[in-house]
Parts: C-alpha cells; sequence; structure tokens
C-alpha cells in the first residue's frame, strides 16, 4: 500500500504532467484525482481565499481584473500582505483597465507590505490608450497557493453589494467561483505566474535585459524568462495525467496566442452534444453566430435550453446587446430568463448531467475574442447537481420573457440590432480579434 510520500510524488508528478500537456491543443484537457468546491459570492470565495493565504508556506500568486477598496477586499490585502510579511512570496497582477482610479494607492500600500505588485497593461498616461492592444484586457479572476489550492471564477476582489457604476446595494450580485485541488492546480499556477511575469516585465523591462545582458548566464536566463513568459505548455501529448478517477476537471484559458478560442469551443462542443438541458447564465451575453446556432439545433432536437441574464442592467449598452437576440432564439425554442433581484455578474453553464463550467469568461465577444479569460470544466454528477440547484435557485426569482410577445419589433428593433452589430464589428477590429464572429 503507498505511503503518505509516495502518494504526494504521484499527485506532483500527475501535476507536471497535465502542466506539459495543457494548452498543446485548443481543446480542454481534462485530468483526475481533482477537488472542486462551489464558492457561491465573494461571502464564500473570500474566507476561502484567507484561510488558504494563511496557511501558505512558499508562494502565493493573485491575478484580478478588479481590486476595489472596500472592507471586504480589504481583509484580502491584509492577508497577502501578512503573507509577504512572514516571508511568504506574493505576486498579484490586476488589470490596468479594471482597476482604473485606484491603482496607485493599491500599489503603494501592496508594495510597502512586501507584494510583488504588477499592473497588466496600465493607463495612468493619456498616450497609454494610443499603444496596440490596449482593448485586449486581463479579465482573469485566479488566486493559486503554494502550487497546490487554486481559486477560479468570476469574482473580482470587490464587495458583493457593490457596483462601481451605481454604489451600494442591499442584494449582493450574483456569482460564482470554485475552489481546486489536485493536477488542475498545474496550468492554473503556470497561467497566472505568466500573466504576472508578462506585466511586471511590462513595467522593468530594461533593467532585466539589462540584468541577463551582464549576467554569467545570458543564454540560460533568456531560456528561463521565455519560459517564464509562456501561456501554455509546449511538449505536447506524450504526457499523460494518469487516471480519470474523480474529479474530472479541466482549466481552459482563453488568450490571443494559441488558445484563442479555446472557451468558446468548449462551450459549443458541449452544447452539441447536448442531449437533455442547457442551463447557461451570463452577465454579458452576445454570443457569436456558430455559438448561436448551436443553442438553436439544441432547442430544435428537443433539448430544454435556458439562459438566465440580467435584468437589472449595469450597462445598457450590453443589456442592449443582449435583447436584440431575444427574438432569434425565443422564436427556436429557447427560454430566456432576466435575473431582477441584484446585479448579475455569474458566468457558469450545466449541460446535461455531468458537464458544467465556471469561470470568467462571458457569452460576448469581449471575453470570447479579445480579453485573457478562465474557466474550469466539471465533469462530476455531484457537483453538476449542485451547482444545477443554484441555477434553478436563481430562475425561481427571475422573470420569464414571454416568447409569443416580440421583444423590438419593427424599425426601432432593426435599429438597435444594427448598432450593436456595428459597434460590435468595430471594437473587434480594432482589437485585432481575427476570424468570423
Amino acid at each position: 500500500m503507498p505511503n503518505d510520500d509516495d502518494l504526494a510524488a504521484r499527485a506532483n508528478a500527475e501535476r507536471v504532467a497535465l502542466e506539459q500537456m495543457w494548452g498543446a491543443v485548443p481543446r480542454p484537457v481534462f485530468s483526475g484525482g481533482n477537488t472542486v468546491h462551489l464558492l457561491r459570492g465573494g461571502d464564500a470565495l473570500f474566507p476561502a481565499m484567507i484561510d488558504a493565504i494563511d496557511a501558505a508556506r512558499h508562494e502565493v500568486c493573485v491575478a484580478t481584473y478588479i481590486f476595489h477598496d472596500d472592507p471586504a477586499a480589504d481583509r484580502v490585502a491584509a492577508a497577502l500582505i501578512q503573507a509577504a510579511q512572514r516571508g511568504v512570496q506574493v505576486k498579484m497582477v490586476n488589470d490596468g483597465f479594471g482597476t482604473l482610479g485606484g491603482v496607485s494607492a493599491l500599489q503603494r500600500r501592496l508594495c510597502d507590505g512586501g507584494v510583488q505588485v504588477a499592473v497588466y497593461r496600465p493607463i495612468d498616461r493619456w498616450w497609454n490608450w494610443l499603444q496596440p492592444g490596449q482593448l485586449r484586457r486581463l479579465h482573469l479572476k485566479l488566486c493559486v497557493v503554494d502550487a497546490e489550492i487554486g481559486f477560479v471564477g468570476g469574482i473580482n476582489l470587490m464587495d458583493d453589494r457593490y457596483d462601481l457604476n451605481h454604489g451600494w446595494g442591499d442584494a449582493p450580485r450574483l456569482d460564482f467561483a470554485v475552489r481546486v485541488t489536485g493536477p488542475i492546480t498545474g496550468p492554473i499556477h503556470q497561467a497566472t505566474i505568466a500573466v504576472w511575469s508578462r506585466a511586471y516585465l511590462g513595467r522593468s523591462f530594461k533593467d532585466e535585459a539589462l540584468a541577463i545582458v551582464r549576467g554569467a548566464e545570458p543564454l540560460a536566463r533568456v531560456r528561463r524568462l521565455i519560459k517564464r513568459l509562456r501561456l501554455n505548455g509546449q511538449r505536447g501529448m506524450q504526457a499523460s495525467p494518469g487516471d480519470l478517477a474523480p474529479m474530472h476537471a479541466a482549466f481552459v484559458l482563453r488568450d490571443n496566442v494559441r488558445q484563442r478560442r479555446t472557451i468558446e469551443r468548449a462551450y459549443i462542443d458541449a452544447i452539441r452534444s447536448a442531449h437533455t438541458r442547457v442551463d447557461l447564465i451570463s452577465a454579458y451575453f452576445y454570443p457569436g453566430r456558430e455559438f448561436r446556432r448551436a443553442l438553436r439545433q439544441a432547442a430544435r432536437r428537443g433539448v430544454r435550453v435556458r439562459l438566465l441574464l440580467q435584468g437589472k442592467l449595469d450597462y445598457r449598452i450590453a443589456g442592449m446587446a443582449a435583447r436584440a437576440l431575444y427574438d432569434e432564439l425565443l422564436g427556436q425554442g429557447v427560454r430566456i430568463f432576466e435575473y431582477t433581484p441584484a446585479y448579475l455578474h455569474a458566468k457558469i453553464a450545466v449541460i446535461d448531467d455531468e458537464w458544467a463550467t465556471v469561470g470568467s469568461s462571458n457569452i460576448d465577444p469581449l471575453s470570447l475574442l479579445v480579453n485573457l479569460e478562465a474557466n474550469v470544466i466539471v465533469r462530476d454528477a455531484a457537483f453538476n447537481a449542485e451547482l444545477s440547484a443554484q441555477f434553478d435557485a436563481a430562475i425561481a426569482v427571475s422573470e420569464e420573457i414571454d416568447p409569443t410577445q416580440k421583444y423590438r419589433p419593427g424599425m426601432l428593433g432593426a435599429l438597435r440590432r444594427g448598432v450593436v452589430a456595428w459597434v460590435s464589428y468595430v471594437y473587434l477590429r480594432v482589437a485585432g480579434a481575427t476570424g468570423r464572429y
């Protein structure tokens, strides 16, 4: 019977193998031996993150779109600083647009506490807007502790009851994340380190380059630097993650190199294979032609397709984009609900009884073609049932759109659809997105 050291060695070998093969193909790479716990909202996520950070021995890595200055996020910041001050390496990267206006204060506080802070594509000068690729943002919400515990989801480091545009509310926004352990943490760790390294070197690339040139082993250091900057592995499929014992899970990343449409492809493949149900929540919803075709075809062959979208809008243009598609989808049997108790920020899906995903990616062109995004896909009946229960609870307090009523009839409806399509086209072209959408 294997001892604890043997089990630990095997788990580490599987994690390394999965990291090597992850990213080699534009499809999810599943591994077994994982645990995945569902977390609803920051009220569940932040205490779990803090517990993991407080127990960290070597390293904490965080990537987030927004790190807000409020009591809930402040507790996470305090945990990161305390970890750094006891000798743990703490790396944190946030997006320059997502934290616009609060980046400097955040940097000062965390840097003074020993945290290695990087800002992804900062916007602290007007000419930053003129730089290529500024529309491609870091929308990830990741945290990895000691390369053993990972957190992935759609929850920013911000109180659930606060909205950047509308201020404080009474009800928490609807959002989800997962806490994971097992081989899947390998690629999560690799992705978080890579995006932090890219942002950090973007700030101090001249110093790094001079240090490499002056160093004793410049070629070896260049190789190590390139490896650190990669968002995916390069060794192909010869590695094996071991047997697919429960829980089966895959980490899927959308980047602008080799995994441009990995998340979109995973969704479409799962929807096309659906037999009984497709339940999907997306805060911002404007899928491309192929995605919409998959939803329509699933509904026509008898699959129950339910979409839960925003009813309480945080951005009017986003609501207009989603509603421009209502008639097309309702006419084919897709059921659409709008969540009204609070703001909706979740990005989840449940398909049949053993496929589910939680992550940062919305079903819109920004998430599917432009931003850095990350989801976890789980093939496990128990997890599927737990997420399904959350979906059904949200549906129960939502309003269903009447399929017998035209949602935006006449010339006004056509004009709105045309405006949304034109804005999406221009944005994607300016952002440098390629291919049809």
